[in-house]
Formats: C-alpha cells, sequence, structure tokens
C-alpha cells in the first residue's frame, strides 16, 4: 500500500485556488420541465431534435454504463475528449511550468511529448530496454523533487508489447507522483487492466479509449480511472461541456454492444497471430515484435521504400524506422482479414521486383 503520496502536495497553488465554472446543469439535480437557465434556444434545432439543450456536463447516463461494464464506480471516471485532454488536464494540474518535469519511456505515444511543450515542462527521457521494458534503474535516477509525472503506454505504442506488470508495481509503490499508466490498447492483451487496483495505488492514472476496440475513433472520448480525489481535480479543470450531446447519445448505443466488441477483438487478434506469421515466412523480415494491441512492429530490409511501394497502392500504413529503438521498422495495423491479404500480397510483389531489379 502506497503510504508517502500526498494529492495536495502535487497540486499546483492555482489549481488548489481554482473556483471551477458552474454551468447551468450543474446547478439542479434531477428532471425539470422548464429550462429557463442557460439561455438556450427553447424552440429545437432544424438539424437534430434535442440538441438545442446544452449536455450533461459530467456525463452520469454514459458513465453508468461504463460502470457496469469496467467494475469501476461513476466517482472513478472522467470522460474527455480524447485520451488527450485527459493528458493535458495532468500537466495543467500537477505540473508547474518551468519548474516541474515528467518522465517519459520511449518510444511511447508522441502526445505525451507534445503536452509537455505545449505545457512548457519540462521532460526526462529513460529509453526501454533493448525488449522494450522498464529501465527501473535510470528511472529512479532521473526522478528529483520536481518530477510530477511518470508516462507508462502498456501495451506500449509504437512497439505493441505490454509493459511487466511488477515493474510497474515497483514505480507505483515508490515514487510519490502520479503515474500514468496508458491502456489504449487494452482490450487486445491477455494481462488485466490496472483500473482493478486503483483502491491500492492512491496515486494511480489508468488511461483507457473507445477508438480502437470500441471502433469509435471519430467520436474522440477517452476515459481516465483514478481515486475519487484525483477524479475531483479533472472535474474542476475540465471545460463544463467537454462531451457533447450527440457523442454521448452515440456512446450510450454502442455501449450495449460488448457481445459484438468481444467478437471483434478476438477476430482482431486472430488475424494479429496469422499476419505475424505470414510475415515470418519473407526472409526480407528481420523481426516482428511479438504485440498485444491491434497492430504489429515489424523490422524490415528497405523499410522506407517498401512504405512508398505500399503507399503507391494506396496502402497506408507508418512509418517508424527513424524512431530509436524501432530503427528500420514499419507500424501494421491489423485490418480485416481481406485488407490483410492484399497487404501481404503487395509486400510480395514488392520483394519479387526487387530481387528482379538486382539480377
Amino acid at each position: 500500500m502506497k503510504t508517502s503520496f500526498s494529492l495536495n502536495v502535487l497540486l499546483r497553488d492555482n489549481i488548489k485556488k481554482l473556483v471551477p465554472y458552474s454551468s447551468a446543469r450543474d446547478e439542479f439535480k434531477g428532471e425539470a420541465s422548464v429550462l429557463l437557465d442557460a439561455n438556450e434556444n427553447a424552440f429545437g434545432s432544424p438539424y437534430a431534435k434535442n440538441y438545442n439543450r446544452y449536455p450533461d456536463p459530467l456525463q452520469h447516463r454514459v458513465k453508468e454504463k461504463l460502470r457496469l461494464i469496467k467494475g469501476v464506480p461513476e466517482e472513478n471516471i472522467f470522460l474527455g475528449n480524447g485520451s488527450d485532454e485527459a493528458i493535458d488536464i495532468l500537466f495543467r494540474a500537477f505540473c508547474e511550468p518551468g519548474r516541474d518535469n515528467v518522465i517519459l519511456v520511449p518510444p511511447t505515444y508522441g502526445m505525451y511529448e507534445v503536452s509537455a511543450n505545449i505545457n512548457n515542462v519540462a521532460y526526462k527521457k529513460i529509453n526501454l530496454t533493448a525488449d522494450y521494458q522498464l529501465d527501473l534503474e535510470g528511472i529512479a535516477s532521473a526522478i528529483d523533487a520536481h518530477t510530477k509525472l511518470i508516462f507508462i503506454c502498456s501495451p506500449n505504442n509504437p512497439t505493441g508489447n505490454s509493459i511487466h506488470r511488477q515493474d510497474i508495481e515497483t514505480i507505483l509503490v515508490n515514487f510519490d507522483g502520479i503515474v500514468v499508466v496508458d491502456e489504449a490498447y487494452i482490450n487486445f492483451a491477455k494481462q488485466a487492466s490496472f483500473t482493478s487496483d486503483l483502491g491500492e495505488f492512491p496515486n494511480l492514472v489508468v488511461l483507457q479509449t473507445l477508438s480502437k476496440a470500441w471502433g469509435l475513433a471519430a467520436l474522440r472520448l477517452g476515459m481516465a480511472f483514478a481515486s475519487k480525489d484525483i477524479i475531483t481535480v479533472f472535474n474542476k479543470i475540465k471545460p463544463p461541456y467537454n462531451i457533447n450531446q450527440a457523442t454521448q447519445d452515440i456512446v450510450l448505443e454502442a455501449l450495449d454492444g460488448v457481445d459484438i466488441v468481444n467478437e471483434w477483438i478476438k477476430e482482431v487478434v486472430k488475424e494479429r497471430e496469422k499476419l505475424a506469421e505470414s510475415l515470418l515466412t519473407m526472409p526480407q523480415v528481420v523481426h516482428v515484435t511479438p504485440s498485444d494491441a491491434n497492430f504489429i512492429l515489424v523490422k524490415l530490409e528497405e523499410p522506407r521504400a517498401l512504405y512508398d511501394f505500399l503507399v503507391d497502392r494506396g496502402i497506408i500504413v507508418r512509418d517508424r524506422s527513424k524512431v530509436e529503438l524501432c530503427e528500420g521498422c514499419l507500424r501494421l495495423t491489423i485490418g480485416t482479414p481481406q485488407e490483410n491479404n492484399l497487404l501481404l500480397k503487395s509486400m510480395r510483389e514488392f520483394y519479387e521486383d526487387q530481387t528482379q531489379r538486382r539480377m
């Protein structure tokens, strides 16, 4: 059990003093038949029924459904405009610009660094090991009195592997700041989510999303799970209506499709394994990193030439060949069986063409 963590010590002074904006919908509970408090258009909208009213600022109905699916109480859930909003709020809540710092463990999701730069917060990069695991000694050495956040993406992007659970727990126990575990791809992994450990670690923030397994990337709905006190800070800082009503309505409907999503996940995992096996039969494939995500990191001969070849055929993958520890690699998202077969067919055509050119 973590005993030395103090949220009040970590919070920026201006956030402690902040009086949040009180929206019209915050000022009463329950249902009302006449709403004359928010300067809305009472006549409605010519384009969409019921969208003339401001949405629920705390998304209670969505959180109630998520509570049943995730097994996390509503008071421990924050909904953001993508996980990126939650990441940005973490910087604004806990990091004093020009003074504090955070720790990143590249190669990893690029928005941590972007958000640090936007908020004028220094970051220390402690590279993952050669097998894409945490360098615990390096992280411990990098922590100082002004280190407020440590970001750990697991399963990691762009490598696809899960970070050893015991290593994350070691950091949670020994670090007095916030540990952010980004689980955007957790639905495709065998390891359990850290959401079940929120009661044990008060300095834990878990990020998830509806963009991947749930197929709702266009809606931009991210989730943060944390202690009630940390969620209170999130809600204090966020804009009053950060999740629009159209998104809430679509998500409420989508969350009834758990069985469908579970079948999609099984199909993606099956296709992931088939794609990895097929790639390993190609002599030009140097290495395929075992993946717990919905993508595969593949080390190849001539990755950039292959990338350009695929682009010319309308197949877009992600070139990670210049990223440290991912040299020579392309990141391949798992598509439909037809898309994956087309990718493999195109790759074989590329290598056959390259072979003929050398003859």
